[in-house]
């Protein structure tokens, strides 16, 4: 893993969560965008080399919802970059962890993305994230 890319924010408003963090790190959002295949709209703060990113749930189905009925706005998630997405999967299934997603998928700032399981990962879900190079999945030789 390379480094963090961002931490995953749950928050019932965009619009409040935006006005918050704006506050808080003195500089507005850079970017909000739409997740239709995950239920959210999401939006992006720069902080040094790594991001905030605040979920919103948009249909009281997504998981971000179930997230929020059961625990209240807060931490989601940490994302870690990677160079590989699917051998990182791999080396991480031969680890013992346990993955929401087997394959990647495609995710919001125009990454591939996969879940490792909160159970086998400290109770922290935990997200790989590599930026999609081509429409298709890139090959690692």
């Amino acid at each position: 893993m390379e480094k963090i890319d961002h931490i995953g924010i749950a928050v019932k408003s965009l619009e409040q969560g935006n006005l918050f963090y704006k506050k808080l790190l003195g500089k507005a959002h850079y970017k909000i965008e739409a997740v239709e295949n995950e239920g959210v709209n999401t939006s992006f703060f720069k902080v040094g080399e790594s991001k905030v990113e605040l979920l919103e749930d948009t249909t009281g189905e997504s998981a971000i919802a179930k997230f929020l009925k059961k625990n209240g706005e807060g931490l989601h998630h940490i994302a870690y970059a990677v160079d590989d997405i699917k051998g990182e999967i791999n080396r991480l299934k031969e680890e013992g962890f346990t993955l929401i997603d087997e394959e990647p998928r495609r995710g919001a700032d125009n990454k591939w993305v996969a879940f490792v399981h909160p159970k086998s990962a400290g109770g922290i879900l935990i997200e790989l994230c590599q930026d999609v190079l081509t429409p298709d999945m890139p090959e690692r030789d």
